[in-house]
């Protein structure tokens, strides 16, 4: 238990930051100049406990000023300015205005405004079938949000739990900074503690499903993904691994729902089994419903009786009782280490039975998820767990399990916003059921739609029901879907290279690895109407295809707005124009994943991955010319149990925009858990002017009309490699008639019209021209919406290869053209 009650906590904020308190019904505490916590209490009794919101009040005083008469208080910082009629809290007497111009009036909070915000998240995607309601964020438009901590859980001195003292309680928080969003997220972690550092491995591809399997047929299914070339790095095991249908249970009277004695028909050996996939590189989790406690057939059930004070001989149930602190222990030390020991490396905790314990107040949900995390925090390991997400502070116990969806486009397309804007509350970390888990139907496109999100998901976990025909094995496809799902599995554990770095940036810095569009551009009204639309990290941006294709394009597309200054996709290398909204056409093998100038992103070279997302041996960096960029690459032997612990070794990676060079290495450390030497790969999307490429050491250049690549024989990690590209590199202009040959040659039409539309394209009109003529075609919207993207993808003017510092544009250069026009033009069309 000691371990378990290991939770550092400093929930006394210092009394320069309250004000009230004493011999009042009120207490205000300012935490920073943008968050305020207030509280109201008739027996001026106020709460100085940690809640399972709030660990950390002993924030660093803000700099604010009272002024105050008998009947008036006013608290005012440089973020907002509290007036309180100091009687029992109400609309008309607790306002607070945000400062700062965000709005004519929106910016003010009353008492009692139930206003969500941009949004948060929810417990569980349970039975969904595409949006529901989700919970309260600490952003809003407005400026201002509430967020209610009364009805929390309270941690106490002695790491154990309580609920909150009887009585008329208000206990809130006001998030006040404006569209400072980043600046919102970083106070909530500030006070509800920062997000952990995940261990590599779990970033790369899990397989689950809800199905009997036998240990020998699970093997081979590892196997099988083996020799397709798919790496994964978890198997989960579903709740078949335990005693479901033996007579013992049947007996009992138990559903078999609950259960921790392995089914030996199945798994005759489990420590065997377990180390079977630990030898191919996967780390083993199994399924827990605890709610129907410990039977008698279980092998358990004596020692768990003797531990929680039991007569074991009369052979009733123990009853789960997780805030019973003997039974606590008794379950961690006795039901789950015995299965540890074995070789089970975490627990996914599948908890659905509400939010009540014999404690009032304490949800058995947070019991498990906090107490799951500190007990797996024991011997150095990196903690993790795996179950559904409990309320505001849930991010301190990662990896969150959203529940059973549907297999539908409804619910593909609601994924993404719903991932995207739980960040707003903090919580990074999801792992949704990638293609859905039951009920709904076969749509092999769906399947293939949804394993490409997953790539860009925080954490991707196949899974489906124990229905004999859904299941997600990507051989079990059509040739199409199939090619589709490899590619995408593949790419996810190439990018853990980047996905691992950003997961240290985000337990360092409290960046999350998924971010709304609004985040970095909270005054462009285009970053809100694009919600599926994410960034995956600092460098990339993701306009996800959740919708099925068109007959007539056989593509889909999706609703994207691209932030000022120009973009790449980074799998077709065509530019866009930034701060515009357009629509995206992608085939099935297809993703819009854009980044943009000074973006630089490493991945692992190899083409296919091993198990495990073990540190790469070759590396490919791509880098987007046209802005300075850097990039740090972070790796470790996994050892440590946060960032502080940890041994680095960051490979620094730099571009120079007007000097054209871009530097990587050396490793910060000769560290023994990497390889002595690495070969690298170097991929300049859209640079295509490569004649006078300096390499400083051995390599090949190679440039086709998508970009560069520069191949780099083995060096020395303790190298510096630079590649000089010459001053001041350009993106080449984006050649639309190449991309719209594509379209047109797709499209499922008749013959004589298509080269009706040939004429036209590659016709010397004037864009304006071509694009009038083909609006009058009566071509089918999605046809004509296809060549619009790349009609109006890059508009510089600009008809030669591009690529070189300047080129002449009726004799003037780029910049100039740019200074005289006010900016690139930017036609603005109607979206089609």
């Amino acid at each position: 238990m000691a371990q378990r009650q290991n939770f550092a906590t400093k929930p006394m904020a210092t009394s320069k930051a309250i004000v009230g308190g004493v011999d009042c019904r009120y207490r205000f505490t300012v935490l920073t100049d943008g968050l305020l916590r207030y509280e109201y209490a008739d027996d001026s009794i106020f709460e100085n406990r940690a809640s399972t919101f709030a660990i950390n009040r002993a924030l660093p005083v803000p700099k604010f000023r009272i002024v105050e008469s008998s009947a008036d208080l006013e608290i005012i910082t440089d973020k907002f300015h509290l007036r309180y009629d100091k009687t029992r809290f109400s609309a008309r007497g607790f306002s607070v205005q945000c400062k700062g111009n965000i709005t004519s009036w929106h910016s003010m909070w009353r008492y009692g405004d139930q206003s969500n915000g941009l949004g948060g998240t929810a417990r569980t995607l349970d039975e969904a079938n595409g949006r529901i309601p989700v919970g309260p964020g600490v952003i809003s438009r407005q400026g201002i949000v509430s967020l209610d901590d009364s009805g929390t859980m309270l941690f106490t001195e002695d790491g154990w739990v309580s609920g909150r003292r009887p009585g008329e309680r208000v206990d809130g928080y006001i998030f006040a900074y404006g569209h400072d969003y980043r600046g919102a997220i970083s106070a909530f972690y500030a006070v509800s503690g920062k997000q952990p550092l995940l261990p590599r491995w779990a970033l790369g591809n899990w397989w689950s499903r809800y199905y009997k399997y036998t240990a020998d047929e699970y093997l081979a299914l590892m196997d099988r993904f083996k020799e397709e070339k798919i790496p994964l790095s978890v198997g989960v095991l579903d709740m078949d691994w335990h005693l479901v249908d033996d007579e013992r249970v049947k007996k009992s009277g138990s559903s078999g729902w609950t259960g921790w004695t392995w089914e030996r028909k199945l798994f005759p050996d489990p420590k065997a089994f377990l180390q079977e996939l630990h030898e191919r590189n996967l780390k083993v989790t199994l399924n827990l419903h605890p709610a129907d406690g410990v039977y008698s057939y279980e092998e358990e059930y004596e020692a768990m009786a003797e531990a929680v004070g039991k007569d074991k001989e009369d052979g009733d149930p123990i009853a789960f009782d997780i805030v019973d602190k003997k039974f606590n222990d008794a379950y961690f030390d006795i039901l789950l280490r015995r299965r540890e020991e074995e070789g089970v490396d975490f627990w996914w905790v599948d908890w659905q039975q509400g939010q009540h314990s014999r404690i009032p107040g304490v949800d058995p949900l947070w019991m498990l998820n906090h107490f799951h995390f500190l007990d797996n925090l024991r011997d150095g390991t990196r903690p993790l767990t795996f179950s559904r997400y409990a309320g505001p502070g849930s991010h301190r116990y990662p990896i969150g399990f959203s529940g059973d969806t549907v297999v539908s486009w409804e619910s593909l397309d609601f994924q993404p916003e719903f991932t995207a804007t739980s960040s707003n509350i903090g919580y990074a970390w999801w792992s949704h059921d990638i293609g859905g888990h039951f009920m709904g139907y076969r749509d092999d496109e769906l399947a293939a739609r949804w394993v490409q999100l997953g790539v860009f998901s925080p954490i991707l976990r196949l899974h489906s029901s124990n229905n004999p025909w859904n299941s997600k094995e990507p051989w079990k496809f059509t040739q199409e879907s199939r090619s589709a799902m490899n590619e995408a599995l593949r790419l996810r554990n190439r990018l853990i290279p980047y996905v691992y770095s950003m997961n240290v940036k985000s337990a360092k810095d409290g960046q999350p690895l998924i971010e709304p569009m609004y985040y970095n551009y909270p005054d462009k009204d285009g970053a809100y109407r694009a919600p599926n639309q994410f960034f995956f990290g600092s460098q990339l941006i993701v306009a996800p295809m959740t919708t099925p294709r068109d007959r007539v394009t056989q593509r889909a597309r999706a609703r994207a707005w691209l932030p000022p200054s120009r973009c790449v996709d980074v799998f077709s290398g065509v530019v866009y124009d930034g701060d515009c909204e357009k629509w995206l056409y992608r085939r099935l093998e297809d993703y819009a994943v854009l980044a943009h100038e000074g973006a630089i992103i490493p991945l692992d070279a190899a083409e296919a991955p091993g198990n495990g997302g073990k540190n790469p041996e070759t590396l490919e960096v791509k880098v987007i010319v046209g802005a300075d960029g850097a990039f740090e690459m972070y790796e470790d032997n996994g050892h440590g149990n946060g960032v502080e612990d940890v041994d680095w070794a960051v490979t620094p990676m730099t571009f120079d925009q007007s000097r054209g060079t871009l530097s990587v290495g050396p490793v910060s450390s000769e560290a023994s858990f990497l390889p002595p030497k690495r070969s690298w790969t170097i991929t300049f999307p859209a640079f295509t002017a490569a004649e006078h490429v300096h390499l400083s050491a051995k390599g090949e250049v190679k440039t086709t009309d998508s970009g560069t690549t520069v191949t780099l024989d083995a060096l020395p990690i303790t190298s510096k490699v630079t590649i000089d590209l010459g001053a001041n590199p350009q993106l080449a202009v984006t050649d639309a008639v190449k991309h719209i040959f594509r379209v047109v040659d797709d499209a499922q039409m008749e013959f004589e019209p298509k080269k009706l539309i040939w004429s036209v394209v590659t016709s010397d009109a004037p864009l304006g021209v071509k694009v009038s003529q083909l609006a009058t075609m009566d071509l089918d919207p999605r046809l004509l919406g296809a060549m619009m993207e790349f009609l109006c993808a890059d508009s510089r003017p600009v008809a030669t290869k591009g690529g070189a510092a300047k080129e002449e544009v009726g004799g003037k250069d780029e910049a100039e053209v740019k200074e005289s026009t006010g900016g690139y033009i930017n036609l603005k069309l109607p979206m089609v």
